[in-house]
């Protein structure tokens, strides 16, 4: 959410909030609310999981909106660093039964149902700290290690969802949302630039002739492109190697897995038809590409179980 909305919100919630009355129904529906308008495709997947779902899902993704806009929709990075050290306070207090944030209120009954443990919540408020702190990577292998708090742990909560964490899940599941991370910051380089941070490894830079200078000037020439190829191709492969995983979760979530794949090669290959200048625009994946997305994973997994009954039939 913007700036401004964040502010209400944090008045109305947040550490100088007196506020002890919200109600679990008053809870849920907030955390609902808070994923529909803040998310641009998650009304498209939220319809699309099962009912049973649904909510869980909501409440889950308010924990980490409020997260990410406490890391990034206040003042200062001090400022940042101590709300987030509040927002960690509040869910120790979830975990041992204390809270009255709405978000923990509805997140508490998630965290007990699928008996989801801590750790994946307080990852992603420690790269949420990290951004306060780092704003360049020098190689490679130390931007996985952010990735790993700040995207992988998405995917862990997902499958305790699924009911169906394993080491083996989680291992594929982690190609997956890094993949969607790199994805991500080569479509936000611009935006991220504005902020003062850079998510391409320094090591990149070099083999490719570029410089902070050039960062500056938004040089978009061949050095550009070739480096951008190269990223895209990493975040691709890492994106195909954790596609296995959607025959190892649940039913439940086949459908989703799958979209989010589908969705992450989609991002890179709008980077390509704009040969590469994330200067001049955004890439992003239109609405009618989004529904083609989405009716060729449907159609997939629909031909799939109707071959297996044939098979078995």
């Amino acid at each position: 959410m913007s700036a401004g909305t964040f502010a209400t919100e944090l008045a109305r919630f947040g550490p100088a909030s007196r506020r002890r009355d919200v109600s679990l129904s008053e809870a849920k529906a907030y955390c609902r609310e808070l994923a529909r308008s803040h998310y641009e495709n998650f009304s498209v997947i939220s319809w699309l999981l099962p009912k049973h779902l649904r909510q869980h899902f909501c409440n889950v993704y308010a924990y980490c909106r409020w997260a990410d806009d406490l890391a990034d929709e206040v003042g200062s990075d001090a400022e940042s660093l101590e709300l987030l050290l509040w927002w960690r306070e509040q869910l120790a207090g979830c975990y041992e039964g204390r809270t009255y944030h709405p978000v923990f209120i509805a997140l508490a009954g998630t965290i007990e149902e699928f008996r989801i443990p801590q750790g994946p919540f307080a990852a992603l408020l420690d790269a949420f700290k990290r951004d306060q702190r780092q704003t360049r990577y020098a190689t490679f292998d130390e931007l996985l290690d952010y990735c790993r708090c700040s995207a992988n742990p998405v995917g862990h909560l997902v499958l305790y969802l699924g009911r169906c964490y394993e080491d083996e899940s989680a291992r594929l599941s982690d190609s997956i949302c890094t993949g969607l991370q790199l994805a991500n910051f080569l479509q936000d380089i611009a935006n991220d630039y504005e902020r003062g941070r850079i998510y391409l490894p320094q090591t990149t830079w070099d083999k490719f002739g570029y410089d902070e200078g050039c960062f500056a000037e938004r040089v978009c020439d061949q050095r550009w492109r070739a480096m951008m190829q190269d990223e895209c191709t990493r975040a691709s492969e890492l994106l195909g190697a954790g596609w296995p995983l959607v025959d190892c979760v649940s039913r439940d979530l086949r459908f989703q897995v799958e979209l989010f794949v589908r969705g992450g090669l989609a991002i890179l290959k709008e980077i390509e038809r704009a040969e590469y200048d994330v200067w001049t625009r955004r890439p992003t994946v239109g609405k009618l590409t989004k529904a083609n997305l989405v009716a060729s994973t449907w159609l997939s997994k629909w031909l799939g179980v109707r071959t297996r009954k044939q098979n078995h039939g």
